[in-house]
Formats: C-alpha cells, structure tokens, sequence
C-alpha cells in the first residue's frame, strides 16, 4: 500500500482521529451516561455542504450547487479549482440555514451523483465543526486539520 496511511471511513489518516479525541479535554469532550451534558442545537448557525469535485466533474458540480441555490435560495460560493481550507480538493461551498437543513441535505444526498459532499455545522468552533459535527455523503477524504 505504498507507505501512506488510509484513511479512514470518516476521513482521517491513521490514528489521527483517535489522537485528537484522546488528547480534547474541552468541554465538547461529553462524559458517558450525563444526559444534561448534551449540547442545544441552537449553537449550530448554520451548515455548509462542500462539494467536491475535479476537472471531468466540475460541470456536474457546478450544476448540482446552482440547482441547490435555485431550488432551496441557500447561498452558492466560488468553484474553486484548488483546494482551499482544510478540504484536500476542488471544490464549491453551499451555506446552509438551520431550518433548511432537513430539505438540503436529504435532496444533496439523493441528487449527488457520484460526487462527495462533505457538510458541517457552523458553530463558531472550526475543529469540531471540521471533525464532530460533520456528515459525509458518498467518499469521506481525509482533511487538512493542520489550519486549526
């Protein structure tokens, strides 16, 4: 396998995500069988499903998100040809408002094709929101956690 770790089903290489949740000790850090340690939704602002693609799916890409923002009104970002952030390729941002979250989401999951989308909640704390608080639809890739 050529010496690079796999990653894994939720998109890190190795051990990394175990590390990182072994060594949190922020109040994200749940503790078991403490119900009142759950966490409101109302800290979520928002979502934003990142679609990912490469040169012979940017078409269809693009297609999916402006059908999202024309269907839903949800606010469409650049295509960017490169990677950008923590995402490891190409790829085009939908934002995503609380109360629209169970229509997007389902209708990207149904309409994706073979493209991956990799959405997260916005609550103002980038490395949970990047790692916790995600969803990925079709291939999970691994991120780059190291701008956090």
């Amino acid at each position: 396998m050529g010496g690079e770790a796999a990653a894994s089903p939720m998109g890190f290489a190795g051990g990394e995500l175990a590390s990182m949740i072994a060594a949190d000790k922020t109040e994200d850090a749940m503790p078991d069988a403490m119900p009142d340690a759950m966490k409101d939704t109302d800290c979520i602002t928002g979502w934003h499903a990142h679609v990912y693609f490469d040169a012979g799916s940017k078409v269809a890409a693009r297609a999916l998100c402006e059908a999202a923002a024309a269907r839903f009104g949800v606010a469409m970002g650049h295509m960017h040809d490169d990677p950008v952030g923590p995402h490891p390729m190409a790829s085009c941002q939908l934002s995503v408002p609380p109360e629209l979250f169970g229509e997007v989401i389902p209708w990207l999951a149904l309409n994706r094709g073979g493209l991956t989308v990799f959405a997260h909640a916005v609550s103002g704390d980038h490395l949970p929101d990047h790692t916790r608080h995600v969803l990925w639809l079709g291939e999970s890739l691994a991120l780059d956690l190291s701008i956090f």
